[in-house]
C-alpha cells in the first residue's frame, strides 16, 4: 500500500512539474550549443489573437453601457476618441513593443534594461505589480460579470439572485482547471468562443443599424439632444476629449496581446535572438484585433446611445452591464437574445484564460530568475493553483462586484500602456529615430494625461494596485532570503589556462586560496599565502591556486561563470571570475573542480572582520560579506555527502 501512495504521490508530482527547467538547481554544468528556436512549432497567429481576444472583445459585454454612462450623449464622439487613440496611439506602440521583445516579456523587460542593480529589480517588480493588478483583475472582474449576466436573466433571476459570489468562484475554478489540463486546450475553446461571439454581435450590430436607419427620428433625436446639451459641435469634441479616459477599459487587448506572443507560430528558421515570423505574425494579430475592435466599438456605442432610453443604463435599468443584450432581446426577440447572453457569459468567463495566460509568461519568467520565487514557480501547473487561489481571495474581498474591481483593472491597463509608450519613446532615442521618437513621445503624454485622469477619478485603483506590488515585493524578499544558500550558477565555461591550472594542481591536494583583490601586487599575494600557511599550520611545500572573484550586479541571482586563468609575477595562478556573489562562485567552481578531475578540493579563507548580522545582510543585498562560512553552507546543501564535499578552511 505504502509503494502504491509513493508512486502515485511520484506520478502527481512529475504531472504538475512537467516542464520545469532545471537550471540553478543542482550541480552546474557546461554550457548546451544554441539550438533553433522553437517558437515555430506554436499556434497560428489568428488562434493566439482569440486568446488575447477573449478579454478584448469580451469588454463589449459592458463597455457601451460605461460608455453610455460616462459620457451620456457624448458617448459615440468619445469612443471615436478613443479609436483615434487605440490605432494612431496603442495600436503603433505595441508593434514595436514586439519587435523590441519579442519573448513576451513586453515593456517590463524594455524598462529593466535601464536601471541595474537592485533599482532595476525594484522596478521591475513594481511594474509586475501593475501587471498583476491588470491580469488578476481581468480573471476576476471577467467572472464576476458572468456570473451578473447569468444572476440577472429573467429566467434564472428566482433561483440564483444570491448566489453571485458562489458562481463567480465556480467560474474562476473552471478556468483554473482548463490551464490544468493543457495550455493548448485554452486556445481551442478560445477560437470557439471568439468566433460565435463576434457573429452575434455582428448580427445585433447589423440589426441596430438597420433600425437606426428604418428609424430615422432617433438620430434626428440625439442629434437635437446633443446640441441642446453642448451648444455646438466644437464644445461637444472638447467634452469627449475630457470623459474618453472613463473608457479606458477598451485598451484592454495590447497587454494580453504581447504577453501571450511565445505562443504565436513562427517561420522554421527563426532563432531565440531573431524570431522574425513570431514578430511578424504577432503585428498581424495585433493589428487585426485593434480594427475589429475600433469597428464593434463604434457601432455598438452609437446603437445603444440612439436606440436604449438613457434610464436604463442607470443602476438597476434593463441595459445596466448589458446594453447589446437588451438590444438583442429588444429587436431579436428572447430566444436569440437567451443565445446572445448565453455567449456573451461564456466569453467574459473566458476572458480570463487570456490574464492567466500573460501571467504565466509573465511571472516564471522574472520572479525565480531574480530568486524571488520558488524554483517550482518555473513549471505551469504549480503557477495556475497560485493565480486561482489569489483570484479567489481577490473576489471574496470585493464580494464580486464588477464596479468594485472596474478602477483598478483600469488602472493597471493604463499604467502597463504608458509604460509601453515611454519604452518604446526610449527605444526609438536610442535608434536614433528623431521622427519616431517625437510620435511616441507625444503618444506617451496621451497615455499619462488618460492614466493621471482615471487615478484622480478613480484612486481605488492605485490603492489596490499598491497593495499587489507591496505583496509582491514582501513575498520576492522572503523568497530571495529563503534561498540565499542554494547553488545558482547555472555552467560553468573555463579558458584553456584555467582548465590546465586546475588539472596540474589535482595531480597533488587540490588547494586555492580565496583571496579578495586589492592591488594585485607581488607582495599581496606572497603574504596571503604566508599567512594561509601558518594560520593552518601547512608546509612550504603545498602548493597554491588564487581565486579572485569581482562582484558585478549583486541583484542579479543566477547567471553563469566564465573562468580565466593567468600568471602574476611569474610565479602565481590566479583565477579570475566575475559573479553576483561572492560564496556561491566559489562554491561552484569548487565542485565543477571536484567533477572535472575527480579528486576532493580544499579551499583556505580568512575571518571576515565585522558583526556577523551585518556581514549575512552584506552577503544578501551586496553578494560579500562572511565569505568563509557561506561558502560552507551553499557546498553543504549542494552536496550532501560529506566524503564528496570539497573542505573549507578558515583562519
Amino acid at each position: 500500500m505504502a509503494a502504491t501512495n509513493d508512486a502515485r504521490s511520484g506520478r502527481l508530482r512529475a504531472w504538475m512539474l512537467e516542464g520545469l527547467s532545471d537550471m540553478g538547481k543542482g550541480k552546474p554544468s557546461r554550457p548546451k550549443e544554441p539550438e533553433p528556436d522553437a517558437g515555430h512549432k506554436g499556434q497560428r497567429w489568428w488562434r493566439v489573437m482569440c486568446l488575447t481576444g477573449v478579454d478584448y472583445f469580451s469588454t463589449l459585454g459592458y463597455q457601451p453601457g460605461i460608455a453610455a454612462l460616462a459620457a451620456g450623449l457624448v458617448s459615440p464622439i468619445a469612443t471615436i476618441v478613443l479609436v483615434i487613440v487605440t490605432l494612431a496611439g496603442a495600436l503603433p506602440v505595441y508593434r514595436r513593443v514586439s519587435e523590441e521583445s519579442p519573448h513576451g516579456e513586453g515593456s517590463i523587460a524594455m524598462l529593466s534594461r535601464l536601471l541595474s542593480f537592485w533599482k532595476g529589480k525594484l522596478f521591475v517588480l513594481t511594474l509586475l505589480g501593475f501587471a498583476a493588478t491588470d491580469f488578476l483583475i481581468t480573471i476576476t472582474l471577467s467572472a464576476a460579470d458572468a456570473s451578473t449576466h447569468l444572476v440577472e436573466n429573467p429566467h434564472l433571476d428566482e433561483a440564483l439572485h444570491d448566489k453571485q459570489m458562489i458562481i463567480t468562484l465556480v467560474l474562476i475554478a473552471l478556468l483554473g482547471a482548463v490551464f490544468l489540463k493543457g495550455f493548448l486546450e485554452a486556445i481551442g475553446v478560445a477560437v470557439v468562443l471568439v468566433g460565435i461571439y463576434l457573429a452575434l454581435n455582428a448580427v445585433v450590430v447589423v440589426t441596430g443599424l438597420w433600425h437606426v436607419i428604418t428609424e430615422g427620428h432617433v438620430v434626428t433625436d440625439w442629434t437635437t439632444a446633443l446640441t441642446a446639451e453642448h451648444g455646438n459641435v466644437f464644445a461637444v469634441v472638447g467634452v469627449a476629449l475630457l470623459v474618453f479616459p472613463k473608457l479606458a477599459l477598451g485598451l484592454s487587448g495590447f497587454e494580453t496581446g504581447v504577453a501571450v506572443m511565445p505562443h504565436v507560430q513562427g517561420d522554421p528558421d527563426d532563432t531565440e535572438a531573431e524570431p522574425t515570423g513570431r514578430i511578424r505574425g504577432t503585428k498581424k494579430l495585433l493589428t487585426t484585433a485593434a480594427l475589429i475592435m475600433s469597428v464593434f466599438l463604434i457601432c455598438t456605442s452609437f446603437i445603444t446611445t440612439v436606440l436604449i432610453p438613457a434610464k436604463e443604463f442607470e443602476p438597476g435599468g434593463s441595459a445596466n452591464g448589458r446594453a447589446l443584450a437588451y438590444l438583442a432581446h429588444e429587436y431579436l426577440g428572447n430566444t436569440f437574445g437567451t443565445v446572445y447572453d448565453i455567449s456573451t457569459i461564456a466569453i467574459l468567463w473566458f476572458a480570463g484564460a487570456s490574464a492567466m495566460a500573460g501571467l504565466l509568461n509573465l511571472m516564471p519568467r522574472y520572479l525565480p530568475k531574480y530568486g524571488m520565487a520558488p524554483h517550482w514557480a518555473r513549471a505551469v501547473r504549480p503557477m495556475v493553483i497560485v493565480f486561482t487561489l489569489v483570484a479567489f481571495l481577490v473576489t471574496w474581498i470585493f464580494d464580486a462586484s464588477v464596479d468594485a474591481q472596474g478602477g483598478a483593472y483600469a488602472t493597471g491597463v493604463l499604467v502597463l500602456i504608458s509604460s509601453a509608450a515611454i519604452a518604446v519613446t526610449i527605444a526609438a532615442r536610442k535608434a536614433r529615430q528623431k521622427n519616431w521618437t517625437i510620435g511616441f513621445g507625444a503618444i506617451s503624454l496621451v497615455f499619462l494625461y488618460t492614466t493621471v485622469v482615471n487615478i484622480i477619478e478613480r484612486p481605488d485603483g492605485v490603492k489596490i494596485g499598491a497593495c499587489f506590488i507591496a505583496g509582491i515585493i514582501l513575498i520576492s524578499l522572503l523568497s530571495r532570503l529563503g534561498r540565499a544558500f542554494e547553488l545558482r550558477v547555472t555552467h560553468i565555461e573555463l579558458d584553456a589556462m584555467a582548465e590546465r591550472f586546475i588539472q596540474d594542481i589535482s595531480r597533488r591536494t587540490p588547494r586555492f586560496i580565496a583571496n579578495e583583490p586589492d592591488k594585485r601586487d607581488i607582495v599581496e599575494y606572497r603574504d596571503k599565502i604566508e599567512q594561509i600557511r601558518a594560520d593552518n599550520d601547512l608546509p612550504t611545500t603545498e602548493d597554491f591556486v588564487f581565486i579572485e572573484v569581482t562582484v558585478t550586479d549583486p541583484s542579479e541571482f543566477e547567471a553563469g561563470l566564465t573562468v580565466r586563468g593567468e600568471v602574476l609575477h611569474e610565479r602565481y595562478r590566479v583565477l579570475t571570475v566575475e559573479s553576483s556573489s561572492v560564496p556561491n562562485a566559489l562554491a561552484a567552481l569548487l565542485l565543477h573542480a571536484r567533477d572535472l578531475t575527480g579528486v576532493r578540493p580544499h579551499i583556505y579563507f580568512e575571518w571576515t572582520e565585522g558583526n556577523p548580522f551585518a556581514n549575512f545582510f552584506r552577503f544578501f543585498l551586496l553578494g560579500r560579506g562572511e565569505v568563509a562560512p557561506t561558502t560552507r553552507e551553499i557546498l553543504r546543501e549542494a552536496e550532501p555527502d560529506r566524503d564528496l564535499r570539497p573542505r573549507v578552511h578558515v583562519g
